[in-house]
């Protein structure tokens, strides 16, 4: 397989009332594949978000195997510049700003005015800034093999087909949101174009529109659900949902799986990360209610190992340490320049995720941190992930919370929370523990900022201390 686009594939713009519907998408895409062949050689920047302009830039510039970088439209335009510096992209599709030196501005955005002194490796498709990145981010790169074969295993792991129909809930610069759409497409099946998100009026009304039948989303998303309230029932349509980006609840998968399963539908959990192109397990929807908090089995074609403390690595059962995946999906590497660009594969298809986890007799995997999450509280280390596990369990009213380390204490930022439900976190931290409350810097916000994938920003909040 060499195109994302399978037999009937279709793209609904719900913005721009316009629908490309199987040659007629084909033909969109190679025409304008045939414009971007003729931009001057070198990467292409394009700054996509949930619009049919910009996705059918990446689905032409994967057609004309040009390697492309997926921009969010919302990144600051000092900081758009500095990645231009550094990467010297041959043009910018997409962006409204006046071009900087070096470049002249034509319709589809910013043109290189002189030949790039990198030409990017054969096999490099796309480029995605890593999850929480701000600021000068660093990029993954992705090969064309590792988005078809992961693109392949979702569909086949989900049983998407032909009639599905999901809608962008996540943007497509997000790995997760880049997953979606290309899991659909490669099966010929339909995704709906809607900018508001899960919050917008619009967005619900396109999905009874149009029929969606499967909704992907993040934490924060299901969060935001469950307060709605979501009720399946009032959208027949709708018979999957899927959750990755991070750990939700456990609470929160029983109370989704339990709507789904009434309502005649399934949920599945997933794992992934941008560096894995980027979905590597799931939990099947007939294992959830037996599985609740794992983060799945790996997906065909991959496996996980653990590796100890000794730096040996393990599949044996209940031993923690850093979770490793290998599979075909992994990344070619990171770049943080323009000569990386033209690198191979330097990774060999291995994965070392920064994730501390263990895997269970079944071999389902489950995640228990991050090896750099990491505070200290009077000189003793603790898991931050831990600490807003603990707060959201253990203290009614608290559903979103941030941890980020202070000198020698760690500050919480407590979404809609008063200063007495913040003096009852601190109490129950220091507990949890056995540690000084003062050490729990516990502050209300009013909203948590979040990055467009709906994870939260926690450079942001660091930069707030």
């Amino acid at each position: 397989m060499t195109s994302l686009l399978g037999d009937g594939a279709r793209l609904v713009d719900v913005v721009g009332r316009r629908t490309l519907c199987g040659e007629e998408l084909v033909t969109e895409v190679r025409r304008t594949a045939q414009r971007l062949s003729a931009l001057p050689e070198g990467v292409l920047f394009v700054r996509v978000g949930a619009e049919l302009e910009g996705i059918v830039n990446y689905l032409a510039a994967f057609e004309a195997e040009r390697a492309v970088a997926l921009l969010d439209p919302a990144l600051e335009e000092s900081v758009l510049h500095r990645l231009v510096h550094r990467f010297e992209p041959s043009a910018v599709l997409g962006s409204p700003h006046a071009p900087p030196p070096g470049y002249a501005a034509s319709g589809c955005g910013w043109v290189r005015e002189e030949a790039t002194k990198v030409e990017p490796h054969s096999d490099l498709a796309v480029l995605l800034a890593t999850s929480g990145s701000t600021g000068d981010p660093r990029l993954v790169r992705l090969s064309r093999k590792a988005l078809l074969d992961n693109a392949v295993a979702i569909a086949e792991a989900l049983g998407i087909h032909a009639g599905d129909v999901a809608p962008t809930s996540l943007p497509p610069h997000y790995s997760f949101g880049l997953s979606v759409l290309n899991s659909h497409l490669v099966r010929g099946a339909t995704v709906v174009v809607e900018p508001s998100g899960i919050l917008g009026k619009g967005f619900w009304e396109a999905i009874a529109e149009h029929e969606v039948t499967s909704l992907a989303g993040v934490p924060h998303h299901y969060e935001l659900l469950h307060r709605m309230p979501f009720d399946p029932h009032e959208y027949p349509s709708l018979r999957t949902l899927t959750q990755a980006g991070g750990k939700l609840r456990t609470e929160l998968v029983a109370e989704f799986h339990d709507a789904m399963r009434v309502a005649g539908g399934r949920m599945f959990v997933m794992y992934g990360q941008t560096e894995a192109g980027p979905r590597m397990a799931t939990v099947p929807s007939e294992r959830l209610s037996d599985k609740l908090g794992s983060a799945g089995v790996a997906l065909a074609g991959g496996s996980f190992s653990v590796r100890r403390e000794d730096g040996e690595e393990t599949t044996h059962p209940k031993i923690v340490g850093e979770v490793v995946y290998r599979g075909p999906n992994v990344m070619m590497g990171y770049a943080t320049e323009r000569a990386h660009l033209a690198l191979g594969d330097t990774t060999g298809g291995v994965l070392s995720t920064g994730d501390l986890g263990y895997l269970d007799e079944d071999g389902y995997l489950f995640i228990t941190g991050r090896l750099k999450r990491i505070g200290t509280v009077f000189g003793n280390r603790v898991n931050l992930d831990d600490l807003e596990h603990a707060a959201r369990a253990a203290v009614a009213g608290v559903d979103v919370v941030a941890a980020v380390p202070a000198g020698d204490k760690v500050a919480l930022f407590v979404q809609g929370a008063d200063p007495a439900t913040c003096k009852v976190v601190s109490d129950v931290l220091a507990d949890r523990t056995h540690l000084h409350s003062s050490g729990f810097d516990v502050r209300p916000v009013e909203t948590v900022p979040l990055l467009g994938s709906g994870k939260i920003n926690y450079p942001v909040l660091e930069r707030e201390l």
